[in-house]
């Protein structure tokens, strides 16, 4: 194992102190796991919150920023935030208007949110919540009790996050939220396993020559095992899987995600055959984003996610960001 760290056990705490000194826009509280952009509270305005298991950066703390979260909270890697990180960012970012828990389906954070939610009920915060299950892939897996939460968050966060800067109330954002996700779906594919800190070495096999279609950001088993596939090939099939679902009847946001270990330059080559396949199927695209957004460490492959939009949510979506992984408009 050759990892950029010092030791396992502070892989988290070292990479928030790092986020700090990079991003002095943000308040880091890297004790306590929590991320807030530094003028929260703002007056009025409702917070968005959401979280996850570290290893999936630059979700979510690197969408923390104006027109997007208004806070994140990191778990350990691959492991979900406790519901105090989530009551405290909560606090921190409650205006007066409510706040957002924004929620990948996975069992540890689904049931540490709806904890939290309460707690900070408690505390006299309304929260709202949008659970986001867009992964086609499977229905269930080792994490979830349904669909699997990944590309689609980085549309409801930044859709929902436009539309709370702009004063929507909590029960708006909370219905855009909800409408991108249902909206939205996703399917990944692994060319490698990940390997996490703690475990020094991958986490599942996966010979040479082959690719697992389907797979979960964690590494979880997806629908099957293939001989390597052409990024042609790949493309058709991510995609149909998508669209079996989706079937879109308008234009669609497109986002090709790698998963930590694919260079720039395959992810742009795919997104060249996803464009392709949506030309062949009549989609029209309306945006297209291809980066490293919701990865898995150092797993190889991508993900294709599409959100289909009308001409609000393209509007939210065009609106002004700026955080440390996305930012545009302003």
């Amino acid at each position: 194992m050759r990892m950029l760290i010092n030791v396992p056990e502070t892989v988290v705490a070292d990479g928030l102190r790092g986020m700090a000194a990079a991003h002095p826009e943000l308040s880091v509280d890297v004790d306590n796991r929590v991320i807030v952009r530094r003028d929260a509270p703002v007056e009025g305005k409702v917070g968005l919150v959401s979280g996850g298991g570290s290893g999936h950066e630059p979700l979510h703390g690197g969408f923390v920023g104006p027109g997007m979260l208004s806070a994140a909270c990191p778990g350990e890697v691959f492991t979900s935030p406790v519901p105090d990180q989530m009551v405290r960012a909560a606090a921190a970012v409650d205006g007066g208007a409510g706040v957002l828990f924004i929620v990948k389906n996975y069992t540890g954070d689904v049931l540490n949110f709806d904890m939290a939610a309460e707690l900070a009920e408690d505390e006299g915060i309304r929260v709202g919540k949008v659970l986001v299950n867009d992964d086609v892939a499977v229905t269930d897996s080792l994490f979830t009790a349904g669909r699997r939460g990944t590309g689609a968050t980085l549309f409801v966060e930044k859709i929902a996050g436009a539309a709370a800067e702009e004063g929507a109330t909590l029960e708006r954002v909370e219905a855009i939220g909800r409408q991108v996700n249902e909206s939205s779906r996703s399917f990944g594919v692994a060319l490698s396993a990940v390997t996490t800190p703690s475990k020094g070495s991958p986490t599942f096999d996966l010979p040479d020559g082959e690719l697992e279609l389907g797979i979960g950001i964690h590494g979880e088993p997806g629908r099957e095992r293939r001989a390597m596939m052409t990024s042609r090939e790949i493309a058709d099939f991510s995609v149909d899987a998508v669209l079996e679902d989706l079937r879109p009847s308008g234009p669609v946001i497109a986002l090709v995600n790698g998963m930590g270990a694919t260079p720039l330059l395959e992810l742009y080559g795919f997104n060249a055959e996803v464009q392709r396949v949506l030309a062949e199927r009549g989609v029209a695209v309306a945006r297209t984003l291809v980066g490293n957004y919701v990865t898995s460490l150092d797993m190889a492959g991508c993900s294709v996610t599409l959100c289909q939009v009308d001409e609000d949510l393209l509007r939210l979506w065009d609106a002004p960001v700026r955080t440390p992984a996305l930012r545009w408009g302003r």
